[in-house]
């Protein structure tokens, strides 16, 4: 885990890089919630009880709130109105690659068919959000041109999902040639774009290459 808690790092490093290159996602509130909590602390507001209170209703309303301890602290505590975040447009294609380098998955399934061997592999690219973050889902579809926004039926999450092989081929892995992940899902992607190689190749129509994506398919989804 990469962690910072110097108020003084936080204060000069952390707060001027993500007000330079902004977040996207709902978690910009979550950012600016923090920015005035920091800034309270800065002036030493934390010190009184009245700047402490202050410091205590953002933490209400950042990430999932207050504690069971917190709240029986500060009985009294307000939640303060979270920012709205409206502008949900996708910068550059590289935020792409790094929003899929921390959300994204690459999965390769398989199902079964009448063919000869029975099984047919599948390959999906996949990026899953709280629902409230079903915006910047849609316009990934839309700057990639290809897959679709789909909410679960269950829980407060959405999904983004590409399974057309086509598309896979022709627009995903191009892309992310281009665009590279970086970290552990690097590998998870070569491994994937190996599998759609083979598939484009027709080789899973043998016993073969049914056996070798199976064996591509333990490295993918780890």
């Amino acid at each position: 885990m990469f962690r910072v808690s110097s108020i003084s790092q936080i204060q000069n490093v952390i707060i001027p890089h993500f007000d330079k290159y902004p977040l996207v996602t709902q978690k910009l509130a979550d950012y600016l919630l923090f920015r005035d909590a920091i800034k309270l602390i800065s002036l030493k507001e934390h010190l009184s009880t009245e700047g402490l209170y202050s410091i205590i209703n953002i933490k209400a309303s950042l990430n999932r709130g207050l504690s069971v301890k917190l709240t029986e602290a500060f009985p009294n505590s307000i939640k303060v109105n979270r920012p709205i975040v409206a502008n949900q447009i996708i910068p550059h294609s590289m935020w792409i690659a790094g929003f899929t380098s921390a959300e994204g998955c690459f999965l390769v399934s398989f199902f079964k068919s009448t063919t000869k061997l029975g099984s047919t592999p599948r390959l999906v690219f996949s990026i899953t959000q709280h629902s409230r973050d079903e915006v910047i889902l849609q316009n990934l579809v839309t700057y990639l041109g290809c897959g679709r926004y789909a909410k679960r039926t269950t829980g407060d999450a959405g999904d983004f999902i590409c399974s057309k092989l086509s598309d896979i081929v022709e627009k995903i892995i191009p892309f992310f040639n281009e665009y590279p992940i970086i970290g552990y899902k690097e590998k998870n992607f070569e491994g994937w774009k190996k599998v759609a190689n083979l598939i484009k190749s027709k080789a899973h129509l043998t016993q073969e290459g049914l056996d070798l994506i199976s064996k591509l398919k333990s490295d993918v989804n780890k």
